[in-house]
């Protein structure tokens, strides 16, 4: 099947034909035409004119298309799903609760672009503000790139989509080139809406070029991007003077106590593991257990781990289908290597077949190795003995990421004790780093990112607050 590029509010063909492949079998599943400098300018200007007609749109109006959007991609959750599962190799199971968030966040974003407001202000609170009266508000910022990532074509996309249109700005969204489809078809459900044209444009090719034109176009007034570290220090140096939101890597880190619950610990970890082939930021990835726990839990997880299933993403039954290419696959399988040759373990998994990874446990790693210093974006976790609790919080916390991480335990002393030394944008209690609700606020701190997401604080990144002063007469 063949789509097109979406930019004015048309349907239109550009430069030439890209295939989107199945990432389990190899087949052609749709091809789009990419776009040329001429067609990134095309959207931008599109955009441009749009984000007046959006800015001065009633936000009961903006929250009417977005709740349209969310009714419609409900009803045709099924082929989206499926979408996901083919282009980006995700667990039917996956894919489908990937759709089911997609649709909280429309709808969420429907509710939140009623919310939208400033506050008064007493400027008469100084001598120099005697006589005047203060009030500031929240006025979108224009026109927004979007660059999305391929691990979540759907939701990850509906989170710099959406809270962009509630707050009245417009977009050029550029999705990951291995998995456009979703963002195409997300197009189609805001065009049935009812969105003004222009006010979303998709255009489709590579970060070195298309994505390049347009993070340096001067007439983009936000970029928001979800990638890797080193493309967003990239963004940050050659972007100019423009807002910039980045969602970057994590290494995540799992804290486990002496009192956790094991086999509910095990479950989730091998599920936070192993989900989406590891391809999320914030997939468990280093799991400090404390000694007297360690070996009970390791011979859990490594039960839990082999009882996932491995295969076609569009089989029912799977929990864990390919990478996103045969490169990710020899990466991480290069990785594995390496960390062997200096010592580690592979307790279970460490096999291929074609672009599939198995799940796969390591121990007796160390710092330095590239599976706990680095971003594994892969199925593979590694289980570390610590002697106490604080030997547990030192080494999560000894990573340049700080995304997310999960503490295991009962004890409310421990919980706040890491939830004032754990330097992450997001410590989840109990569960793993995974966990994410599509209203919270979701970020990093050091290099996992600049900026939150989640509805309601991506539209304050997506907004400039306007003072307003009056001098009120004698």
């Amino acid at each position: 099947m063949e789509y097109k590029l979406f930019i004015d509010g048309q349907w239109v063909n550009a430069g030439p034909m890209m295939e989107v492949k199945n990432k389990y079998n190899g087949q052609t599943v749709a091809a789009l035409p990419t776009a040329r400098r001429e067609d990134v300018d095309a959207a931008i200007a599109a955009a441009q004119r749009a984000a007046q007609v959006m800015a001065d749109m009633p936000a009961y109006k903006r929250a009417e298309i977005l709740l349209r959007t969310a009714s419609l991609l409900c009803e045709r959750s099924e082929d989206l799903a499926k979408t996901i599962a083919a282009e980006a190799g995700k667990a039917l199971k996956f894919a489908r609760a990937e759709v089911d968030r997609a649709i909280s966040t429309f709808t969420i974003a429907s509710e939140e672009a009623k919310r939208l407001h400033g506050e008064t202000f007493p400027l008469d609170a100084v001598p120099s503000g005697e006589g005047y009266f203060g009030f500031w508000v929240r006025r979108p910022v224009g026109v927004i790139a979007a660059i999305s990532p391929f691990n979540f074509p759907l939701n990850l996309v509906a989170h710099k989509v959406a809270p962009a249109l509630a707050s009245g700005n417009s977009l050029v969204l550029k999705p990951a080139t291995s998995t456009p489809l979703a963002a195409v078809k997300l197009c189609q459900a805001l065009q049935d809406a009812g969105l003004p044209a222009g006010a979303i444009n998709l255009i489709v090719g590579s970060g070195g070029t298309v994505g390049e034109w347009l993070i340096t176009d001067k007439r983009i007034d936000k970029i928001t991007f979800t990638g890797s570290p080193p493309v967003g220090e990239h963004i940050l140096a050659v972007a100019g003077i423009k807002k910039v939101t980045l969602e970057l890597g994590n290494t995540s880190p799992v804290i486990i106590a002496p009192d956790a619950d094991l086999d509910f610990v095990a479950k989730r970890c091998a599920v936070g593991a192993y989900y989406n082939s590891g391809q999320v930021c914030i997939s468990v990835q280093r799991i400090y257990s404390q000694k007297q726990v360690y070996e009970p839990f390791t011979e859990k997880f490594i039960k839990a781990t082999d009882a996932m299933i491995v295969g076609d993403p569009l089989d029912e039954r799977v929990d864990v289908g390919p990478m996103i290419d045969s490169k990710e696959v020899d990466r991480i399988e290069s990785w594995v290597k390496e960390a062997q040759a200096s010592g580690a373990k592979i307790l279970t998994g460490g096999k291929r077949d074609g672009a599939v990874y198995y799940p796969t446990v390591l121990t007796n790693v160390n710092a330095d190795m590239k599976v706990i210093a680095e971003e594994t974006f892969a199925p593979v976790a590694s289980v570390i003995s610590c002697d106490d609790f604080e030997e547990s919080l030192r080494q999560a916390n000894d990573t340049k990421f700080g995304l997310q991480v999960g503490v295991f335990t009962k004890d409310i002393d421990r919980v706040l004790k890491a939830v004032k030394r754990l330097n992450f944008g997001g410590v989840i209690i109990n569960d793993t780093p995974n966990f994410r609700a599509d209203h919270m606020p979701y970020g990093g701190n050091r290099q996992s990112g600049l900026g939150r997401e989640g509805v309601k604080f991506a539209m304050e990144d997506m907004t400039n607050i306007q003072m307003v002063a009056i001098r009120q007469s004698s």
